[in-house]
């Protein structure tokens, strides 16, 4: 019964979120109650705040790393980064290619995509027009490179595979750090390849550089330059190095880390307390879509197993499994995870799919860890669907069809995902 009820739950749970009949904080929320109700389960309350206190460090973090990497973008932290690369590509589309490439996946590391793209397509689309470069390659290289950066602590997929299996999403991170350096190599390779092709095709054209100037000081982010604080530039950076040093070392809990960040990077960069207060207005919208999704997040996982759904859904599974595929379950998942990801949301993969193959990966000796990390190396594929809001921000910035762009940037993110793949099993962090 418990497992019929649990199916039945993830089917419904995926039709409101697919046909967009619900927003996923809705249908996180409202979908495990009416289930948990028609199984004769009344007493909720307990499970709900259990699965909200497994989340609410997460969603600590998300808040304040939001809030930091937002402010950064506020005070022009990256112009100078974009005017620098400018000048260096020149016109040479090999070399402006590989500059796309880079400052995506340095700006890629907000895990937002939005501003990913925005920054990335304004400073670099005069040049890809001027020389009469293939603007598909423009949407493709940053796409690629979120699908890699995606996998930083406070991007959604890994805040979402993290609560899914109930692990601590540092611990879980950590050893995908060599596949996230093969997934960034990979993209290189893409631009250089690409840009070679490019070179090929129209060759070196001299530009007069100072149009990297007037591009970089007309960034798209959509603030008044008077916010802008380019005299902190070398200060935002020191702190910026010592706070990805402080998270990879473990100095400080993430939560207590991203605070203390936001706390230091506000007060020097924005003393005036109205100043503050506008900054914090401006990035809280974006705050509140994450952070009450991930709350609804934990709801859900907190009744499915206090009930017992997920564990009698497992049941089930472990049966039609046969036993010498059960200990490849983590290659299986991270394959899995490709065509899922593409086709459907990030939170009917996350919260619907993955508790159940957690929990019956355990039955085969597999931590819920293990079905964490292989549960987000089909990401790549996941920037492409149609079905994430971000990638109508860079369509729209380029003025290109959207099924022009996931044609010609599929096969590259796949590679992305294969390679990801390949390195996670080559260094145990997928079992075979």
């Amino acid at each position: 019964m418990l497992a019929f009820l649990g199916f039945a739950m993830i089917v419904v749970f995926m039709y409101l979120i697919m046909s967009k009949r619900m927003s996923a904080f809705n249908a996180l929320t409202v979908v495990p109650v009416v289930f948990a109700l028609i199984g004769g389960f009344t007493d909720l309350g307990p499970m709900m705040l259990a699965g909200l206190e497994k989340i609410a460090p997460t969603a600590i973090m998300i808040i304040f790393a939001i809030l930091y990497f937002g402010v950064l973008i506020d005070t022009g932290f990256f112009d100078p980064l974009v005017s620098k690369i400018l000048k260096i590509v020149g016109g040479d589309p090999l070399k402006i290619v590989l500059g796309t490439a880079v400052l995506s996946l340095i700006v890629a590391l907000d895990g937002d995509g939005t501003i990913t793209y925005l920054i990335v397509v304004t400073a670099f689309l005069p040049l890809y027009e001027k020389l009469g470069m293939n603007k598909l390659i423009l949407a493709c290289i940053p796409a690629l490179a979120m699908g890699v950066m995606n996998l930083t602590p406070w991007g959604g997929p890994a805040v979402q595979a993290a609560a899914a299996v109930n692990v601590d999403i540092i611990e879980m991170l950590m050893p995908l750090i060599p596949s996230m350096i093969a997934g960034g190599v990979w993209v290189l390779a893409v631009a250089y390849f690409l840009g070679r092709r490019e070179r090929k095709r129209l060759g070196i054209t001299h530009i007069d550089l100072d149009i990297s100037e007037e591009i970089a000081a007309t960034l798209a982010t959509g603030m008044d330059e008077s916010i802008k604080r380019p005299k902190l530039f070398w200060f935002n950076l020191v702190l910026t190095i010592l706070v990805m040093a402080a998270l990879l070392t473990g100095f400080l809990p993430l939560q207590a880390l991203f605070m203390l960040g936001f706390a230091i990077v506000m007060i020097v960069n924005y003393p005036n307390l109205q100043d503050q207060k506008d900054r914090v207005h401006a990035h809280a919208g974006n705050i509140l879509t994450v952070v009450s999704m991930i709350f609804a997040a934990g709801v859900f996982s907190g009744i499915i197993e206090g009930t017992g759904i997920v564990a009698a859904m497992a049941d089930i599974l472990i049966a039609v499994i046969p036993d010498e595929l059960g200990p490849r379950l983590t290659v299986i998942v991270a394959i899995l995870s490709m065509p899922f990801t593409f086709f459907m949301a990030n939170a009917p993969f996350y919260f619907g799919i993955i508790p159940i193959m957690s929990e019956t990966a355990a039955h085969f000796g597999i931590q819920p860890i293990e079905i964490g990390q292989a549960s987000l190396l089909g990401q790549p594929l996941h920037l492409l669907s149609p079905l994430q809001g971000s990638i109508y921000v860079l369509v729209g910035l380029l003025g290109i069809d959207i099924g022009d762009h996931i044609r010609f940037a599929a096969k590259y993110a796949l590679g992305t995902a294969v390679v990801m793949t390949v390195v996670g099993v080559l260094i145990g962090v997928l079992s075979i």
